[in-house]
């Protein structure tokens, strides 16, 4: 079990709730209406905070959960200081703190955005784009990515020009990669040595990439990510901030992630 914000926010909302509850039954057991002016302060703090810590469990448990870019390996699709949603259900409906999946719903597609628990420190959420399906052959060699024997089509946008914190991406090329119908843009950094290989995908676990492919951290170097580490899938940027740049993205704000 991790000891993160959800195992806290699970915490408050059980001793919030059973503190109230546990007051109203005390008053039922012993006959003693219910007088706010006269209620004991921990009583008071407990019944003020315990619907909200309860509505925002829910929401970020089953809902939607908030995520904040703190690195380049996503860009050019996702830029440092973006803030995105990251949709809770879509692959499945889990408990909170335990993970447990209780409710099966879709899969992964080749593609996805998705957040999930590093492999190596599930106490760390990485985000990445799912390339490799479970069973799928993947190769990486001389900055292209193949899938079951086939090359993945990519067309070359230019030079990449960076802003803000993201500004050392000046210079990469900016390319247009089209992964099995889901078409995004990577960055490409060609004097820099990258991890090569061929892979294959163990059932029940996901091949990922970052969309900065020269500087990510990913299933090449560490390998594959288990389906149960899977968070969800990365759907809005609702905010963006960049202090280096402009400050408030504006531009930015609303943009549903491919």
């Amino acid at each position: 079990m991790d000891y993160d914000f959800s195992f806290f926010l699970a915490a408050a909302t059980v001793v919030t709730g059973v503190t109230w509850g546990g007051y109203l039954l005390v008053l039922k057991s012993t006959g003693t209406l219910f007088d706010e002016e006269n209620e004991p302060v921990l009583v008071e703090y407990a019944r003020s905070f315990f619907p909200v810590v309860l509505i925002v469990l829910l929401l970020r448990s089953f809902i939607a959960e908030p995520f904040r870019i703190p690195s380049a390996s996503m860009m050019p699709t996702l830029l440092i200081g973006d803030f995105i949603l990251v949709n809770k259900f879509t692959y499945g409906i889990r408990l909170p703190v335990i993970n447990k999946k209780i409710i099966e719903l879709s899969e992964p597609k080749r593609g996805d955005i998705v957040v999930f628990r590093y492999p190596k420190d599930p106490t760390v959420d990485y985000i990445k784009r799912v390339v490799g399906l479970p069973g799928d052959k993947v190769a990486y060699y001389d900055k292209k990515l193949h899938i079951n024997g086939e090359a993945i089509n990519q067309v070359s946008l230019g030079r990449y020009q960076g802003v803000g914190q993201g500004e050392d991406m000046t210079g990469n090329e900016h390319i247009s990669e089209d992964l099995s119908g889901v078409e995004h843009n990577i960055l490409i950094r060609n004097d820099a040595a990258s991890a090569e290989g061929v892979y294959v995908v163990p059932k029940g676990s996901y091949f990922v990439m970052g969309d900065n492919r020269d500087n990510s951290n990913d299933s090449r170097y560490w390998g594959t990510v288990p389906e149960e580490n899977l968070v969800g899938q990365a759907f809005f940027i609702w905010m963006s901030w960049d202090w280096q740049d402009k400050g408030v993205g504006l531009d930015r704000i609303g943009t549903v992630i491919k």
